[in-house]
């Protein structure tokens, strides 16, 4: 089996054409897959598949097997990975994935694709659709416990769920017990996506993530978008920013006619290989 290595701000995954391939078990192939001691190492693997909805479709699995829903740096390497590999000649394109369609716009330099700015559609703050176990119209800057700490909480949903809290500073805070923690945490039926993050102005904002099923990670596309959408709620930021992750820089703008979220970032190809049989 053929596979693509790639990253988007430093968030990485295993790509796989599944034109060509027939993954019969993605779930126990993105647990080999991404074990970065044992395996190729990666954020999770990626299926491309065809759509009959879309230009193309998306399947995501996360390093302890589990499906998501989407991820917004994984969505450009596959704008990435489609033109450079010659299945579309398009600069705009639909893709299908599991939290609904989503518009992808490519700038193009010497015949590779650059940068890709995805429409992450509309943030959803409906605790009921996130999900999240509480009643009310909104969670912003609400109280939560987690062991000994208490912080502010404010939940969105890019198409997966994501809590966002604000931090005076990343120094004082155990970020993988707090955020499995709080992932784990029976508020969030589906669990939950977290982020830390520190506002330094109101167009730049520093954030670490606690990806659900991986981990901490060097970035997180549909985390940004859900960080820079409580942000505003908030009153902390303007409704475009850039958001610094670990892994890079990614500018997200919350459009306030369409009320879309448009994301724009790099995409990067790292390395190609060849899986065994075993796989």
């Amino acid at each position: 089996m053929r596979f693509t290595k790639m990253q988007g701000a430093g968030n990485d995954y295993i790509y796989v054409n599944g034109f060509q391939e027939n993954i019969k078990n993605p779930e126990r192939l993105a647990i080999e897959l991404s074990d970065r001691h044992f395996g190729v190492g990666s954020d999770g693997l990626v299926i491309i598949l065809p759509s009959k909805r879309c230009d193309f479709k998306m399947r995501m699995f996360n390093p302890d097997g589990s499906e998501a829903e989407m991820c917004g740096n994984a969505s450009r390497c596959i704008g990435k990975y489609v033109y450079d590999k010659g299945l579309t000649d398009k600069k705009e394109i639909t893709l299908e994935t599991k939290a609904g369609i989503k518009k992808l716009k490519f700038t193009v330099t010497k015949n590779k694709v650059k940068n890709v700015c995805v429409d992450m559609g509309e943030p959803i703050i409906s605790p009921s659709l996130i999900p999240v176990s509480k009643i009310g119209d909104s969670i912003i800057g609400e109280p939560f416990s987690v062991g000994d700490e208490q912080y502010k909480i404010t939940c969105i949903s890019m198409g997966n769920p994501h809590t966002v809290i604000f931090l005076e500073s990343f120094d004082n805070i155990d970020l993988h017990q707090t955020g499995y923690s709080i992932e784990h945490h029976p508020l969030f039926p589906q669990r939950t996506n977290v982020e830390f993050a520190i506002i330094e102005s109101k167009n730049n904002i520093w954030m670490r993530v606690w990806e659900r099923g991986t981990g901490e990670t060097l970035a997180c596309g549909t985390g940004a978008c859900a960080t820079l959408v409580a942000a505003v709620l908030n009153g902390f930021a303007e409704r475009k920013a850039v958001l610094h992750l670990l892994g890079g820089d990614l500018l997200i703008e919350w459009n306030d006619l369409d009320n879309h979220i448009y994301m724009t970032g790099d995409a990067i190809t790292v390395f190609e290989g060849e899986t065994v049989d075993r796989f």
